[in-house]
């Protein structure tokens, strides 16, 4: 290994001298040189940029991943350079699990069925939101990230080399003003050259610190610290201009993110709506048939319809005109969604209105007879809330 004591110890002066320079000019001790205004006002500008820019991409990663321990784990992966393994998502694990439930309870059932169903469309729906998750960090996450780790370390890198040149510029400056002012006051003492004693000897040493000391070795000093600073001051400049590149590029990206996040939205919103059309081909079997209840004194009302006689009244069919409501057993019922008639025989309901309904015999358990003042008609069950 090859070490160098001596640069070490080199570099940790001058680490030092430039903490205690840095310090005195924080306090208003010693000067500093300004930047210019276009330059500062580009250093301002990337600083804003590679803020929001983290902040976003923060904020993007949660959006696409919401639990934190997984990004962890994509994050060492990535680091590691290995190939991230596939993950199933939320909607893929909902959907097995209704799937898994539905074979449990029987296929054949209604609620096994529609668990089936259901499950199925979950499936498709994660499957779609992997697609998007992936999309996305394509187009928009690994630009930004590419930002971050790439362009801003080196924008860094040069800005902090264009300050080292700054504070040794100003070095240089503060070295000169001490020996124009050191020369100003040998050139008004007077010259001591003949009563100084015969053995008296200017030691090496001494006379190299002095002549690097003297205004025109400074002045060279000053005109080579200015130069390097001017050389990264450009170089700096140029990186910092490239910030708008830089916004043209993220806008690019953030178009293709928005196209990737409508897609993915009206997938699913094709996915839903196809979803509840199959719901409305399976029969309503969740709902449970409310029977009539009894009278005032408490006995069970005859009219509850026998399942025999039901088909044969269906079969001759029933006419709503002749249909009379029973000296007792009817009840009041908030309809909960509007209905529209299918035929005559049928009462057109709205959402949150009181009617009167009751059964016949014969009627099908699914439907009952309402009455809303002059009109009347089936209505079905399913969309009623019976009232004691």
């Amino acid at each position: 290994m090859d070490f160098n004591v001596k640069k070490l110890a080199s570099d940790a002066g001058v680490f030092f001298t430039r903490a205690v320079q840095f310090t005195e000019e924080k306090l208003g001790q010693a000067e500093k040189t300004e930047l210019d205004a276009h330059l500062e006002n580009l250093l301002a500008r990337a600083d804003c940029t590679k803020n929001w820019t983290e902040k976003i991409y923060r904020q993007t990663e949660i959006l696409l991943q919401p639990n934190p321990s997984a990004r962890i784990e994509e994050f060492f992966y990535e680091k590691l350079d290995k190939k991230i393994p596939s993950r199933i998502t939320n909607g893929e694990l909902l959907g097995q699990y209704m799937q898994d439930a539905a074979n449990d309870f029987g296929a054949a059932t209604p609620y096994g069925s529609t668990l089936m169903k259901v499950g199925e469309y979950q499936r498709k729906l994660g499957e779609t939101e992997r697609e998007f998750m992936q999309t996305s960090a394509i187009s928009f996450l690994t630009p930004l990230r590419n930002f971050l780790e790439g362009d801003w370390r080196t924008i860094s890198r040069e800005r902090r080399l264009l300050e080292n040149r700054r504070l040794d510029l100003d070095v240089c400056k503060a070295r000169l003003k001490k020996a124009k002012v050191a020369e100003a006051k040998a050139s008004a003492m007077p010259d001591f050259q003949e009563t100084r004693p015969r053995n008296y000897v200017l030691s090496a040493s001494a006379s190299a610190v002095r002549s690097r000391h003297t205004p025109p070795h400074a002045e060279h000093e000053l005109r080579v610290a200015q130069t390097e600073f001017d050389r990264q001051a450009e170089v700096t400049r140029l990186l910092l201009e490239g910030i708008s590149s830089t916004h043209v590029n993220h806008l690019r990206c953030l178009h293709e993110f928005v196209e990737a996040q409508a897609t993915y939205y009206a997938q699913c919103h094709r996915l839903m709506q196809e979803l509840q059309r199959e719901l409305a081909r399976f029969p309503n079997t969740f709902t449970v048939t409310p029977s009539i209840s009894a009278g005032p004194s408490g006995v069970a009302q005859s009219a509850m319809p026998a399942a025999p006689h039901s088909k044969a009244m269906e079969a001759d069919g029933l006419k709503i005109e002749e249909v009379q409501a029973p000296a007792a057993g009817t009840r009041k019922a908030k309809v909960l969604y509007d209905y529209d008639a299918a035929d005559a025989t049928e009462l057109s309901l709205m959402a949150d209105e009181l009617i009167t309904v009751y059964t016949v015999p014969g009627m099908d358990p699914d439907w009952l007879i309402g009455e809303r003042g002059n009109q009347k008609g089936k209505v079905p069950v399913t969309y009623l809330e019976l009232l004691s």
